[in-house]
């Protein structure tokens, strides 16, 4: 298995630009299959959640051409719709969380689909139940095949509702979205999830001719049209990768501008390091970190502890929670961190606790972290990537520790950022690429 090995506690110093942004790549990946006219589309990550889905789209049928690093042709002119009941499809969807975003446009287009059974355990009832709940709203029958482990799905005569989602989920929004553009008459959809990326897929669905109005609000309204026609589209910048750089850079003491980070589209994220005594300015639209011997946590104006706690976009992204986590080890000053969104995304502490960080694991969702001020740097160790953005907190903190460092499992780190070994080793990180056998704990 591959791992890093991190010989950290060096200063970094360059311009590194962010990637295309992850989680907008697989909507609109899945937004190709509303029309048979070729979408052009680019920024595009070179990531593996990224590439199985394009994967997947081209085996259901959609010509693809990849005509430079980050930028693809669709055309889905003819669609295997038999492909649902085959065991690839089986195989392929089960592996891919990004999977369910196809359903909600090929019911719009084609007014069939089969799904296999989503496992439970990977993803979690209710974050499926609202992609379900709404495609059934607008007129979708369910029908579970016991012996196959398949939900057909007959959308044939699709009409416009109103929808109340059970959550703002993003995904959950995205689908019934795409689902409702083809549908007959009006749909009014209430708590949509109104993040930046959601906010894309919509402005590229009215290029192609949809028509979609309150976009960047959590109430939208959609005119259902007959077709749709094909457009170019530009991913945004990752802002999860733009807020683990500014991590990085206040962990490592490190001088990193960041390029062309659409700050205008990060929302409360550049606040949110602020409120941790992380010092940037933004230069045009690259976001510039000096080189900082410390930071201070701000407190409330009662002289309570900071607490930082994710929610549905305005609020703080639940992605970068764990990279604030890691960098509150180092700050002068106390933080609560409160993960409301998610269970078991601060499991990963007991590694960093190894490091000799000082936090207390409060329960599954909460965590309190006594910042070092940097007076007692973190120690190099053996340690496995539990899941993409705990992956990415862990290698924040072995660049910034010293001594070596090895993580595990680094596959889960590179689901969601791309060449980032190549990328780090650029601005002068010590990181290389090894095979080791994984730990057994």
């Amino acid at each position: 298995m591959n791992a890093f090995e991190i010989i950290g506690g060096k200063p970094l110093k360059g311009e590194i630009i962010p990637q295309g942004a992850k989680n907008e790549a697989l909507q609109i990946i899945a937004a190709v299959l509303l029309t048979k006219e070729k979408m052009t589309i680019s920024n595009v990550p070179d990531i593996a959640d990224v590439n199985k889905l394009i994967e997947l789209v081209g085996d259901l049928g959609v010509i693809v051409e990849r005509i430079s690093k980050d930028t693809y042709t669709f055309e889905a002119r003819d669609i295997n719709l038999d492909f649902f009941r085959s065991d690839t499809f089986k195989s392929k969807g089960g592996s891919l969380r990004g999977s369910i975003m196809i359903v909600g446009p090929l019911l719009a287009r084609f007014g069939k689909a089969a799904i296999p059974k989503p496992g439970g355990d990977k993803i979690g009832r209710r974050r499926l139940d609202t992609h379900f709940l709404g495609f059934e709203k607008l007129g979708a029958r369910f029908d579970y095949d016991q012996k196959t482990n398949f939900f057909n799905v007959d959308a044939s005569d699709l009409k416009g509702a109103y929808i109340l989602l059970d959550e703002a989920s993003v995904t959950g929004t995205a689908n019934v979205v795409m689902a409702a553009v083809l549908a007959k008459g009006k749909t009014t959809l209430y708590n949509a999830a109104c993040e930046p990326y959601l906010q894309q897929l919509c402005k590229m669905l009215n290029r192609m001719g949809a028509k979609i109005t309150g976009i960047g609000s959590n109430l939208l309204h959609i005119e259902g049209v007959t077709e749709l026609g094909g457009t170019e589209h530009r991913m945004l910048p990752d802002m999860i990768e733009i807020g683990s750089f500014i991590g990085l850079a206040a962990m490592t003491e490190s001088e990193i501008t960041i390029k062309d980070v659409h700050f205008q589209e990060l929302g409360m994220i550049p606040d949110v390091f602020r409120k941790l005594g992380i010092q940037f300015e933004l230069r045009g639209d690259d976001i510039y970190i000096p080189s900082q011997k410390h930071y201070e946590v701000d407190t409330f104006i009662d002289g309570s502890i900071m607490t930082l706690s994710d929610a549905p976009w305005p609020g703080f992204t639940p992605d970068l929670l764990s990279i604030m986590l890691v960098v509150a080890t180092q700050a002068k000053g106390n933080v609560l961190i409160h993960q409301k969104m998610f269970e078991s995304r601060l499991f990963f502490v007991d590694k960093l606790i190894d490091m000799g960080a000082q936090i207390i694991l409060c329960d599954p969702h909460r965590a309190t972290v006594i910042g070092l001020d940097k007076k007692v740097k973190l120690r190099g160790i053996q340690m496995t990537s539990p899941d993409i953005r705990a992956g990415v907190s862990l290698l924040i903190a072995a660049l910034s520790a010293q001594g070596e460092s090895v993580i595990h499992n680094i596959e889960q780190i590179e689901r969601g950022y791309q060449d980032i070994d190549i990328r780090l080793r650029a601005l002068g990180a010590d990181i290389r690429r090894i095979t080791a056998v994984s730990p057994s704990h």
